[in-house]
């Protein structure tokens, strides 16, 4: 068991003329599958032994591209541009395909390591943090606001708008309700959306950063720091940067999860056709269309902006400081439509394997399937138990950086180190070392990581405020 946290930088809302930087984090945990949540039945018919016959589990390719597609690609990679004013044009290019092939083996690792032929064992549960659904709700809900402003250009299309706290409620009781399709497979449909939303919104700004041109003046020389511990710590970010823009590793081998004698499934798995298969088919569709997200938008987004890219939001703040007056308003709403859509999407996956975990144990502890209405108390409390947290303490975003360097191993270090622990590869065969220079390296990225998260921390300190959300 590991937990871990994954978040990011990103920011798109404008609040009164001010850029605000909301926190985004990445999939939450694996848990337990003895609940009845798994049926595929409609919710209130959904009566089932948490041992049920694992043959109604349809999972398949495609269901597997549509959760990976809307679960890899997350606003965080809005910052990427922001990598390359340190790294430059080279090492920024080097780093974000060392890191894109280096993710992509971790998820063939994890992929490969969910069913184990030697043990029988399942290895599917990583136990994380709900911090993802909180962040998505900070997100939608100052996006919305951000939407709503520009739909009614300025001029406020009631007397009295909501206030930030309100917005966020509007998100959170849109996401409550979609958090009422019972399962995984249930909601292909919903990840499908959330995909096709992820690739609109970073495809329209890197195209519309291309299309404006360069900015006059723009310059591609590496920003110098006053102190060489200033320069490190400026290479950590950016290195951070590239590693926190990748996601969705949390919720891989839910997606994939095969059954046996304690689980149900999610899709159906035997020794002659194993879940691993249609997985990894899913895996290497959806992350071809991760790479031509995020590439062109980090180097479109550097060549458009070079070191005049905000750092806080990235691309899409540089949009609506440098665009914001020649840019289409209806481009400029529909990218905050996408992103808000996106998280909606991004909170049914990320807060699928929560409920799960929440009704398994009412499961074990009643010794009956978790009745209907039970499961809707659960998922509403959940739902708002995340926007109390996102409106009592939203400096949480401050923490962002070092949160998520925690994140990292789960990305690039845990994998390899469970293949050697769970395969045992032949000592000093190749994927003997493979594994264990990559585990160790994840491992030190981390600790890097960590390190220069407190080093913000120290350095720029954090505005403590409770229920004062911007």
């Amino acid at each position: 068991m590991a937990e871990v946290v994954e978040t990011g930088p990103t920011a798109p809302p404008v609040d009164g003329g001010e850029i605000v930087s909301p926190v985004v984090s990445a999939p939450p945990m694996q848990t337990q599958y003895n609940s009845p949540s798994l049926s595929r039945k409609p919710l209130l018919l959904s009566i089932e032994h948490p041992n049920a016959d694992s043959k109604s589990r349809n999972g398949n390719t495609f269901y597997a591209a549509f959760h990976t597609l809307c679960a890899g690609i997350g606003i965080q990679a809005l910052v990427l541009p922001v990598s390359f004013t340190i790294l430059g044009w080279s090492w920024g290019i080097i780093c974000l395909t060392v890191a894109f092939v280096w993710q992509l083996y971790t998820f063939w690792l994890l992929t490969n390591l969910h069913e184990s032929t030697e043990t029988g064992m399942r290895y599917s549960r990583f136990l994380q943090l709900f911090n993802a659904a909180f962040a998505l709700i900070v997100v939608g809900g100052s996006t919305s606001k951000l939407f709503y402003q520009i739909v009614c250009g300025g001029h406020g299309c009631v007397a009295k708008p909501l206030t930030t706290v309100e917005w966020y409620l509007v998100f959170t009781c849109a996401a409550v309700l979609l958090s009422q399709l019972p399962n995984l497979n249930s909601i292909a449909g919903v990840s499908l959306i959330g995909a096709v939303t992820a690739i609109g919104y970073c495809t329209i700004m890197w195209i519309v950063s291309v299309t404006e041109g360069r900015l006059d003046g723009v310059s591609y020389d590496r920003i110098k720091p006053n102190t060489n511990t200033e320069w490190f710590f400026g290479v950590l970010n950016a290195l951070g940067i590239i590693a926190f823009a990748f996601r969705g590793h949390n919720v891989t081998l839910e997606i994939q999860a095969c059954p046996n004698e304690h689980y149900l499934a999610t899709m159906p798995s035997s020794e002659k056709k194993p879940s691993r298969v249609p997985m990894w088919r899913g895996v290497q569709a959806a992350y071809c269309i991760v790479a031509l997200c995020l590439f062109p938008l980090a180097i479109a987004g550097y060549w458009a902006y070079g070191n005049k890219i905000p750092e806080n939001g990235g691309i899409l703040t540089a949009i609506y400081a440098f665009h914001g007056r020649d840019t289409s308003q209806t481009i400029l709403g529909l990218i905050s439509l996408f992103v808000i859509i996106n998280a909606l999407s991004s909170f049914q996956i990320y807060g699928m394997p929560m409920f799960d975990d929440m009704e398994s144990k009412i499961t074990k502890r009643m010794k009956k399937p978790c009745p209907w209405w039970l499961r809707v108390i659960l998922r509403v409390m959940f739902g708002y138990g995340c926007f109390f947290v996102a409106v009592a303490i939203p400096f949480l975003g401050s923490l962002a950086g070092l949160i998520g360097g925690i994140a990292v191993p789960v990305t690039f270090a845990y994998p390899c180190l469970m293949w050697i622990r769970i395969k045992k590869p032949k000592k000093h065969s190749f994927m003997w070392w493979l594994n264990w220079g990559l585990g160790i390296s994840g491992t030190l990225l981390t600790v890097l990581l960590v390190a220069a998260g407190v080093y913000v921390v120290i350095d720029t300190g954090i505005a403590v405020s409770f229920f004062k959300p911007h």
